[in-house]
């Protein structure tokens, strides 16, 4: 029988959770750690039908650097000049994070179940985005609960080409985001909030 834990443990969590930009390579806890939370996050992120379309690449170290130095390259060839430094600046605070996690979505996996419950099969790529972005925001707030801090990215489908043939990523795996990690080295900023009057109806209660 699973332990009773209570919703206001997950509540905090989820406040705590911030984009922080100001990051560092010094990180509060090894990367093995990092990389348990991944694979958890990874076996028990919800997906439709059981699908378990997510797959995931974690970048530290070097490894991470190129990756932010091919979304330089990328970005330099579009980005007017006028508009260059400030382009340059963004993406070196992204380098100077600890390392980057790279969401996929898997089309094979798609296209079975699209196969198998036809009546659905429009509905299994959105699912599947679905499902990504709840390992993103799962990770996220794991990260945070561990003293790490965290920003999504979505360089995606700028960069896909030069990353999939980088990194030998299968041709049947969409890039969906990117998330930056590091040790905090600044604040994240002012979160403000639309009333709940404009975003929630309770009836029946």
């Amino acid at each position: 029988m699973a332990a009773k834990l209570s919703a206001n443990a997950l509540i905090e969590l989820a406040k705590n959770r911030r984009s922080y930009y100001a990051l560092s390579k010094n990180l509060p806890i090894p990367t093995s750690r990092i990389t348990e939370l991944v694979n958890q996050t990874t076996l028990e992120s919800p997906s439709s039908f059981n699908s378990q379309t997510n797959r995931v690449v974690v970048l530290y170290g070097a490894e991470h650097d190129k990756l932010w130095d091919i979304t330089s390259d990328a970005l330099r060839a579009i980005v007017p000049a006028e508009a260059w430094e400030a382009t340059a600046n963004r993406v070196a605070g992204f380098k100077n994070a600890a390392g980057t996690v790279l969401f996929y979505v898997d089309n094979t996996t798609i296209q079975t179940f699209q196969g198998k419950f036809a009546i659905y099969a429009d509905r299994f790529e959105p699912w599947a985005v679905q499902s990504a972005a709840i390992q993103q925001y799962l990770l996220w707030t794991a990260l945070e609960a561990e003293g790490l801090g965290a920003n999504l990215q979505h360089y995606n489908p700028l960069i896909d080409e030069k990353v999939a043939e980088t990194w030998k990523i299968p041709s049947t795996w969409t890039l969906n985001a990117q998330l930056v990690f590091g040790a905090k080295e600044g604040e994240a900023g002012p979160k403000t909030y639309v009333p709940l009057e404009e975003r929630v109806k309770v009836y029946g209660a």
